[in-house]
């Protein structure tokens, strides 16, 4: 072969290896395994009359949540009472079921500040576990669980007054039969606050423990 030519096809070969190299996929990296979804954290409450499990909603209300833990993992739950039936007027199998250690002093930790449902983008319905509260930034260990919606806990900006409304912070997974059970048991105590006229249960069904869900 001329020596020319022999060039000219050595130089062609070369520039079509080089051509393919560059069009050579590049190596991708090994793929990385999905991450394993947190569980949710949920919490029993054990009563006389059966098992309510929350689910908390950690994500959407930090604060309000690790509070509630804070009751629950120190065992301030455990021996206290659900004391609150308040049922829909003309409705009685509507409502809401309150509990906690009522400002018991040996008890009861600070209170935490406010997280709106504004803010958490949560929604009192039915199910719905929220922390009671006076005024914003009051809340302590009292908590409510509604039998049917009520969207006026809401926050609602466009109200007039105190309208932040209730910290919504959890959502009953099993037991709201058992929830039933208590919006149904016999009111006639005496109430402290006059709102809660023909509201209090006597006797208060006792809280047996409130535990995490392993």
């Amino acid at each position: 072969m001329d020596r020319r030519l022999f060039l000219a096809a050595a130089a062609a070969a070369a520039a079509t290896a080089a051509q393919a190299q560059d069009a050579a996929p590049a190596p991708q990296p090994p793929t990385q395994p999905a991450p394993t979804p947190k569980p949710p954290t949920r919490v029993a409450v054990e009563t006389p009359l059966g098992r309510i499990v929350i689910e908390l909603h950690t994500r959407e209300a930090p604060i309000t949540t690790a509070n509630f833990l804070r009751y629950v993992d120190q065992k301030r739950y455990d021996g206290a009472t659900f004391f609150r039936a308040s049922r829909a007027p003309g409705a009685p199998e509507y409502g809401l079921i309150q509990g906690g250690v009522q400002g018991d002093p040996k008890r009861v930790l600070p209170p935490i500040a406010h997280e709106p449902t504004t803010k958490t983008g949560l929604k009192h319905v039915s199910g719905t576990v929220s922390i009671a509260r006076n005024a914003p930034g009051t809340a302590t260990s009292d908590f409510f669980i509604l039998i049917g919606d009520a969207p006026g806990l809401d926050a609602n900006p466009a109200a007039g007054g105190d309208n932040q409304g209730f910290a919504a912070f959890g959502t009953v997974v099993e037991g709201m039969d058992v929830a039933q059970k208590i919006l149904a048991l016999p009111t006639p105590g005496k109430a402290i606050n006059p709102v809660m006229t023909g509201q209090i249960i006597d006797p208060p069904l006792k809280i047996i423990s409130a535990r995490r869900v392993p």
